[in-house]
């Protein structure tokens, strides 16, 4: 997409422009308009709301399969555009263009796995202790749901929330993130081309405060779900909780990577670059704290530091570029923000650290990855989420001191451990305070097929992804029926 264009807000089937605009331009080169943007209104959102509503019965009454149909049409619809899309969702999001291409074919993904939902949505049928009484329950849509999504997977989780949504035969609000709109816009744009029923899908861009704010004050809505920072989902439940709204909250976390003496040391060093720095640490999954048995410990952090001076650091659309920028300017100073921090608290500095300028750098947001080691649990990186580039590396004296220092946080999202030991993966998985758990792998990296979701402070409500995203869309209707 060579020219940039402005890109309206969807409401009852239609393309809805407004007087109020605004920019998203690419964060590794602040010249590249992506696109302007229609900035929604709380006027914008009632309406919405009171066409998803008019829309509600009879999308409701719709087979759940014949509603499985338009999403496999959506499926292909962005499967066709597939390089078009991965390219647009690097130069609005910065993530390397493999990575963008891998998350849309993700999303495409997550349509036909829901699509596939709507032929087997489950039920219960149970014998009557009374004689001639028939008993079964079914599952039934709650009505308006609005879906609010942050702008690191600006494709994935947009789709991970619709596609159950949608099959479950709710209708929808959606607000994307401000600072990455177009990817969510992309599907937005491939359910009109599917034919979905006017209303049953709306799209608003704009401020998360102000439309925020309108979605969950909505007279129709009964149920909000929200990916993003602790803060506004606090809020957000606070208001919800207000209306007895069904809310469903994934926001932070501090995952831990432990790595046990048996472990496999190039694997394991490859697991926690991947985890920490590929996507510029820009995932809620990421690894920013990597706990190492002390046996491991030097071994492992020459190494780690030296795969982390390789990285290579620039526009995600340039070929063999692994780490883009910043998302915008704020994040990369909360990044060095919290580098100083580190510094000031007694952290060992052992590469990266610093913001990239000169030439390409200085159109974009970029910080080098960057490692400190001699990070004790009451310092800030240790304890607060820093969603980049930056990893703490603490010692660990064994198995159980690890595990304690993993579970000291507020957050429980993911978490890794690279063994060896089967009798340590299974206490591991068992005693880890998380609702991801990795094992010789990533912390970060899930797939579409299973629950999605953390512990603690990290989430609240039901899990996302896979049969379980069913739970939090539909309710049960129980019927007894004498005959």
């Amino acid at each position: 997409m060579s020219d940039a264009k402005t890109y309206a807000n969807y409401i009852n089937g239609e393309w809805v422009t407004s007087d109020r605009t605004f920019e998203v331009r690419n964060p590794a080169n602040t010249d590249d308009l992506v696109g302007t943007f229609s900035k929604g209104s709380p006027e914008d959102v009632a309406n919405a709301a009171t066409a998803a509503q008019d829309a509600f019965a009879e999308w409701a009454a719709l087979p759940g399969p014949a509603r499985g149909k338009y999403l496999f049409k959506i499926a292909d619809i962005l499967e066709a555009k597939l390089d078009q899309l991965g390219e647009e969702m690097t130069r609005e999001e910065g993530k390397t263009l493999p990575e963008a291409k891998g998350e849309t074919m993700r999303s495409i993904n997550i349509f036909r796995y829901f699509a596939s939902e709507g032929s087997r949505v489950p039920g219960h049928m149970v014998p009557s202790e009374r004689d001639r009484v028939f008993m079964y329950a079914f599952r039934k849509p709650l009505g308006v749901v609005g879906l609010i999504t942050p702008w690191n997977f600006p494709s994935a989780i947009p789709a991970w929330k619709l596609a159950p949504a949608m099959v479950a035969g709710n209708t929808v609000i959606m607000k994307p993130a401000s600072a990455s709109p177009l990817s969510a816009w992309s599907i937005i744009e491939a359910c009109h081309e599917a034919g979905v029923p006017k209303g049953v899908v709306n799209f608003i861009a704009g401020s998360g405060g102000e439309l925020g704010d309108a979605i969950v004050n909505a007279a129709p809505l009964k149920a909000i779900s929200f990916t993003g920072s602790c803060e506004i989902g606090n809020q957000l439940h606070e208001q919800a909780s207000k209306r007895r709204l069904r809310i469903q909250l994934e926001m932070g976390g501090k995952n831990p990577t432990i790595v046990l003496n048996d472990a496999i040391l190039a694997k394991a060093v490859g697991n926690t670059v991947n985890a920490a720095f590929f996507s510029t640490g820009q995932k809620c999954t990421a690894t920013s704290r990597v706990i190492v048995e002390e046996g491991i410990y030097d071994k492992f952090v020459a190494a780690l530091v030296e795969a982390t001076k390789k990285l290579k650091v620039g526009n995600g659309l340039e070929a063999g570029v692994q780490i883009g920028p910043a998302i915008d300017k704020s994040q990369l100073e909360t990044d060095l923000k919290y580098i100083e921090i580190a510094k000031k608290e007694g952290a060992k500095l052992e590469c990266g650290g610093n913001h990239l300028t000169g030439g390409d750098y200085d159109k974009g947001f970029f910080v080098e990855p960057t490692v400190f080691t001699g990070v004790t649990e009451d310092m800030r990186i240790a304890q607060e989420e820093v969603f980049g580039p930056v990893l703490a590396v603490m010692k660990a004296k064994d198995y159980d001191d690890a595990m304690r220092i993993a579970n000291n946080v507020a957050f429980g999202l993911s978490a890794s451990i690279q063994t060896q030991d089967v009798s340590r993966i299974f206490e591991y998985a068992s005693q880890i305070e998380a609702g991801l758990v990795t094992v010789n792998l990533p912390s970060a990296g899930v797939e579409y097929q299973l629950p999605f979701g953390g512990t603690k402070d990290s989430s609240f409500g039901p899990k996302e992804q896979g049969p379980a995203a069913l739970d939090f869309y539909t309710d049960y209707k129980t019927v007894y029926l004498g005959y």
